[in-house]
């Protein structure tokens, strides 16, 4: 079986020096790895762990906005930064200082556990969110009215709706690729069996128009399914060379980072993690949940950075070698939840410590700036 190496070299040879510092790793037998999340034990297997530190009080790591209420996503509408707040339902812009302002509150918002105002995406003015309302999981869009500072959101406009909903794994994650379609990742909604029914869009990542519509090439005539098998899947990025990865909360045994391809199945929940299996697509990488728990995740500087909530690190991927990773913050800022590029290149770290299963400081949550060049 595959295991993923995690390797803390020079970050001056990864030009991360403004942002934290990395040392030697080291692996470690996993013979009962206990998931909290479940309260189940796995059986044995092999993997790597590493630890870091990020370098503090030196202005490389920079705090852009605090004081959030349960943030779950950053989008950027040009140079304005847009923020999801799960339980409140508000979507706030930050002025250049970092002071938030709520320029709309969607309807229908029903929190409930992981459930909430999930995923932000912005395409041609328009602002896209994904939410949990107490009959479903739906999608709705608004034109951005106004101009920074003054922004506004035009009335809701229904994308996609009927998502199955549930406490737990609801996914969330929008995007827009770089064929200007607008995927969407579902979780399983506690049903498993549902990931490899087609026909459900539980368990999947979905593939649409920006006004909702299937487009016609997609894996499965008439369906908005572009992949399949998927557990929680939780965050969506591609490649300079259009190369599609999604990171994914596993159950007991492995958390996931996938390469994405049209009409390819990724297992769950008959497998979890590395299965060698033919019949489905073996992640590139995987993790134990207690050092994971991948949710947001962006491409910069050449590498796939990852945002993980119970492992409380950044995990950078180079694209060059996706089986290998470099571990940051560890432990130093709780819950990561999102991460995003900035227009100018930086890297936007969103904490997740007041969602009901952190370990809120005084300034939480926060957004966090760090330049990986």
């Amino acid at each position: 079986m595959n295991t993923s190496t995690a390797v803390r070299g020079s970050l001056t040879s990864r030009r991360v020096a403004a942002a934290v510092v990395a040392c030697s790793a080291t692996v470690v037998a996993l013979t009962a790895c206990t998931d909290e999340r479940s309260g189940t034990t796995s059986g044995t297997a092999t993997a790597s762990q590493a630890t870091s530190s990020s370098v503090r009080g030196d202005g490389r790591v920079e705090t852009v906005a605090s004081g959030l209420d349960a943030p779950w996503s950053i989008a950027f509408h040009g140079d304005t930064a847009l923020v999801s707040e799960r339980d409140s339902g508000r979507i706030l812009e930050l002025s250049g200082d970092g002071t938030p302002r709520t320029i709309g509150t969607v309807d229908g918002v029903r929190h409930e556990s992981e459930g909430g105002l999930l995923g932000l995406a912005v395409n041609d003015d328009y602002l896209y969110a994904y939410f949990t309302t107490a009959a479903e999981n739906r999608l709705e869009r608004f034109r951005l009215t106004g101009t920074p500072g003054e922004l506004g959101l035009g009335p809701a406009e229904t994308i996609l709706k009927g998502l199955p909903r549930a406490g737990h794994h609801n996914g969330g994650r929008i995007a827009f690729g770089p064929d200007g379609m607008l995927y969407v990742t579902v979780g399983d909604a506690g049903d498993p069996e549902k990931a490899q029914d087609r026909s459900s869009l539980s368990g999947k990542i979905l593939r649409l128009t920006p006004t909702g519509a299937v487009p016609d090439d997609n894996p499965f005539t008439g369906s908005p399914v572009y992949s399949y098998g998927h557990r929680n899947p939780q965050g969506l990025a591609w490649a300079d060379d259009g190369t599609m990865y999604a990171s994914e909360f596993g159950q007991d045994t492995w958390d996931e980072l996938n390469v994405i391809a049209a009409g390819k199945n990724y297992g769950w929940p008959t497998v979890e993690g590395i299965a060698g299996d033919p019949r489905f697509v073996d992640p590139v990488q995987q993790w134990s949940p207690a050092d994971a728990s991948p949710s947001g995740i962006t491409i910069a500087d050449g590498s796939l950075w990852i945002a993980n909530l119970r492992g409380q690190r950044l995990r950078e991927v180079p694209l060059s070698n996706p089986a290998t990773a470099v571990e940051y913050l560890v432990d130093e800022y709780g819950r990561l939840r999102d991460a995003v590029r900035a227009p100018d290149g930086a890297l936007w770290v969103l904490t997740n410590n007041t969602d009901g299963r952190g370990d809120p400081g005084p300034d939480d949550d926060r957004i966090l700036r760090i330049d990986p060049r």
